[in-house]
């Protein structure tokens, strides 16, 4: 049965504030601003953003051409971009840039940084430092990375995501059950396989080189912005590149901001996400948490006709059935060599007495036949969810 995404109190709420930022004249929706990032973000106003995405630059320390055993190039991160004098320069950096994240950050935002081995950890300290808590590190694995052509240390294989909230007591947003989903019902995991861009998803520019040496892959963002924002949330990208950030938010239905000091980059980003084309409205509803589902009787499927009074329910291993009566309770007999006394009372409240259990989920514990499928009760509280959507 599949939970679809309803309107719940918190939801409406959070898309109330966003209709409110969203009228902002001042605020730069699907635009990409010129310049310094840090300059950029402090044109924003404050606590305007629902997700900072950044994939700032890794301070490589390249000390000189790298190639192949074969004599040719490897085309790694030179760029000027990515040079600093020294760690001192780019913690200093590192610290600006996130201090104005956190400013433009809701209080129930979020942020999320990629980083390697060269600076993930100074990352990691300077926005513990700043106050940001630490909700997850996420491993992403390559399946394709490139090789150690020297031959001196391991493959180096892997980048490092950090997922911080604004602090330790802040509220954040996270579709556990739509990552459940996408993870074949098995909880995802903090440890993620991805290619990296290659093929068609590699971006060239008018030479046919790579428009970016850093190019992030998509399906990496769709997982982020889809676990961790809803439809028509700010989305922030301070480093944004070839615009990954910005073509999958429009895909998403999310609203985006880009911050891009390098207009080559720039030039690239607007003609991608130009051609980008948003999902229809009803592929962009997702799973919901039953955590955030809306409290709903079951007198009230009753009511409503999606149970009807004398349905036989059961467990699923079909131990005990009862009678729904019109008033939404059950009635149920259990067998003479029990010993239980006839019970009656709520789904929840026979569920646990028959199990001499100190408590019982009603909606998952019943089930019942339709046209031959048997099926949890809550399947018809979805479908009864459905029906009276907003």
């Amino acid at each position: 049965m599949t939970v679809e995404t309803t309107a719940r109190p918190r939801v409406k709420a959070r898309a109330q504030a966003r209709a409110k930022v969203a009228e902002a004249p001042e605020l730069p929706l699907g635009r990409i601003l010129d310049g310094d990032c840090v300059a950029a973000m402090r044109t924003l106003p404050d606590a305007s953003v629902d997700l900072v995405f950044a994939d700032p630059p890794y301070n490589l320390q390249l000390g000189g051409d790298l190639n192949r055993p074969d004599g040719s190039h490897v085309d790694a991160v030179t760029d000027e971009w990515d040079r600093f004098d020294s760690f001192a320069a780019y913690d200093a950096f590192s610290k600006a840039w996130l201090a104005e994240c956190r400013r433009v950050l809701k209080p129930d935002g979020a942020l999320w940084v990629i980083g390697s081995y060269h600076n993930i950890y100074r990352l990691g300290a300077t926005l513990q430092d700043l106050g940001f808590w630490i909700l997850n590190d996420i491993v992403w694995r390559k399946t394709n990375p490139m090789p150690n052509f020297r031959g001196t240390r391991f493959t180096n294989a892997h980048e490092t995501l950090i997922w911080a909230s604004q602090g330790e007591k802040a509220r954040y947003h996270f579709n556990y059950r739509a990552m459940k989903t996408l993870n074949d019902e098995l909880q995802m995991r903090s440890d993620w396989t991805f290619p990296i861009c290659a093929g068609g998803e590699r971006l060239k520019d008018e030479q046919g080189h790579k428009a970016h040496p850093t190019q992030k892959p998509e399906a990496l963002l769709y997982r982020v912005l889809l676990a961790t924002t809803e439809k028509g949330d700010v989305v922030l990208d301070p480093f944004f590149g070839t615009g990954t950030t910005g073509a999958i938010a429009k895909r998403l239905g999310r609203e985006w901001i880009g911050c891009e000091r390098e207009e080559a980059y720039r030039k690239v980003a607007r003609a991608r996400i130009d051609k980008e084309l948003p999902l229809d409205e009803s592929a962009l509803t997702t799973m919901q948490s039953k955590r955030t589902a809306p409290r709903v009787a079951f007198g009230a499927l009753v009511e409503a006709g999606f149970v009807k009074p004398g349905t036989q329910v059961f467990d699923k291993k079909r131990r005990w059935s009862a009678t729904v009566r019109a008033d939404g309770s059950l009635v149920c007999d259990p067998s003479s060599g029990s010993g239980q006394a006839k019970l009656i009372g709520s789904i929840h409240a026979v569920g646990k007495d028959l199990q001499g259990a100190p408590s019982c989920n009603g909606w998952t514990f019943w089930h019942y036949e339709d046209e031959g499928a048997v099926k949890p009760l809550d399947a018809a509280r979805q479908l009864y969810l459905l029906a009276t959507e907003d």
